[in-house]
């Protein structure tokens, strides 16, 4: 597998910067530390600051101040300020500003133009192979559809060989069908290429099934960062993201029951019947658990739809007197679950840390 060298350790992102637009003024402040391997996802909603921490990463905002490491590569500090076309940065932009007056593989030609390093013949293949674009080649930009454009800026970005991939919401533009068809690559290529990836979103569902590693942003500041189940599932996040409380889970196919179109997927000890969508047995899926449609039981309530019954222990409360809710973290066989329940059930059923619980979870409420 050929792989792009990407630094190793972390990426140290330290921002200060006064946009001025008018009258209006627009102050962003970063305080970041994150890995230099996996997917990062920037969420946050329309003008929380995510394409404008991308631009002070890619070098394109002068008048940025601050400090920022990439391993043990400094591209800014009061000293001084690596200019843009030295990062080595791959970008892809909303939409995907592909030559018109060239086909596809003119397209990719112009990125191994101006490659950081030699792009050789099996790295080319690999990546038009990883893409699924080889048949479009002769196809000018015109001929493509959306999802077939945002497939061939993905591979034109990586052949300019970067030591960093930058997304700025990849598949806005495009309608749910055509998200589907793409996120599938997205959701391989740092596993392909072994490179960090920036990616900018105010999807949570996109978030959810490809990032690792999360910075949310609100008004210009950080008000959640870290890894991807240790922000959705926490009080961490920002009022607008709260129906999205999430368990993100990592789990395998183990069964098949055709009859019903339902499969069994395991992770850490534990089993989840979902629905069926052609997933084969051994196949790796991330599932996403809403904290919402998690429900609570003193016991295992044998006579009920709710195929998912998980037993475990509580292992924390988290009431957000803000509000009518608390979050309920449910400790499972090496792992957990998090529940949104209403603040009146907990003191109904007089829960506390350490009880017996069963977390119930309806089969179609299962993200894969």
């Amino acid at each position: 597998m050929t792989q792009i060298n990407s630094t190793s350790s972390t990426i140290i992102a330290n921002f200060q910067i006064s946009l001025h637009s008018g009258s209006q003024v627009f102050e962003l402040s970063v305080n970041s530390e994150f890995p230099s391997t996996g997917i990062t996802a920037i969420l946050g909603e329309s003008g929380s600051g995510k394409t404008t921490l991308l631009r002070c990463i890619a070098g394109l905002e002068k008048s940025a101040k601050g400090l920022l490491k990439v391993g043990e590569t400094t591209w800014l500090d009061d000293k001084h300020c690596v200019p843009t076309y030295e990062r080595e940065i791959g970008y892809v932009f909303q939409d995907a500003r592909l030559f018109e007056h060239l086909n596809v593989q003119g397209n990719l030609q112009f990125a191994i133009k101006r490659s950081h390093e030699k792009v050789q013949k099996a790295f080319y293949a690999e990546v038009i192979n990883a893409l699924d674009i080889g048949h479009l080649m002769q196809h000018k930009p015109d001929q493509l559809s959306g999802g077939e454009k945002q497939r061939v800026a993905i591979a034109r970005a990586l052949l300019v060989k970067p030591k960093m991939l930058i997304m700025d919401e990849p598949l806005a533009s495009l309608d749910n069908a055509r998200k589907q068809d793409v996120l599938p690559y997205l959701a391989a290529l740092q596993n392909m290429f072994h490179l960090p990836v920036l990616y900018v979103s105010h999807s949570t569902d996109e978030v959810c099934r490809l990032a690792d590693h999360v910075i949310v942003l609100h008004q210009g500041k950080v008000v959640a960062q870290g890894g991807i189940n240790d922000v959705f599932a926490s009080t961490q996040l920002p009022h607008i993201y709260k129906q999205e409380t999430s368990t993100i889970i990592k789990a395998k196919i183990i069964e098949k029951d055709e009859r019903w179109h339902l499969v069994k997927a395991e992770f850490d000890g534990n089993t989840l019947w979902l629905q069926d969508h052609n997933q084969a047995i051994g196949k790796a899926v991330r599932l996403r658990i809403i904290a919402s449609d998690v429900s609570l039981s003193l016991q295992d309530e044998k006579e009920s739809t709710i195929l998912n019954r998980l037993e475990g222990r509580i292992g924390g409360i988290e009431i957000d007197k803000k509000s009518a809710t608390a979050l309920v973290t449910v400790d499972l066989m090496n792992s957990e679950v998090v529940a949104q329940v209403t603040r009146k059930s907990i003191d109904d059923l007089f829960l506390m840390v350490g009880m017996k619980i069963w977390a119930q979870i309806k089969s179609v409420a299962i993200l894969a």
